[in-house]
């Protein structure tokens, strides 16, 4: 009986650790070294202009971009980088 209820304990604490270390996952979009060339400035909080927003949507290896436009589909973070996911959609997604 002992035996058969720390293996369920265990199961469970397993189960939670996995929850909790996937809900830390972060976005690409949370990544100021990946954000920071389509910004005007360090704040990140006045975008560049589309033109040059293009340049550095283009420079970006394609695993980046696609990282960056699947973020943008989720509705949750999308929402919080509205702006910039709104210029990646105009530029045609991962292209």
């Amino acid at each position: 009986m002992n035996f058969k209820m720390l293996t369920m304990g265990a199961m469970a604490l397993a189960m939670m650790t996995g929850s909790a270390l996937a809900a830390t996952h972060t976005s690409a979009l949370d990544d100021p070294a990946k954000m920071a060339p389509f910004y005007t400035d360090s704040g990140m909080k006045t975008m560049k202009s589309e033109k040059e927003f293009k340049t550095a949507w283009m420079a970006m290896k394609d695993e980046d971009r696609a990282s960056m436009t699947k973020d943008c589909g989720d509705s949750v973070i999308g929402k919080s980088h509205d702006n910039f996911c709104k210029m990646t959609k105009q530029l045609g997604g991962a292209n």
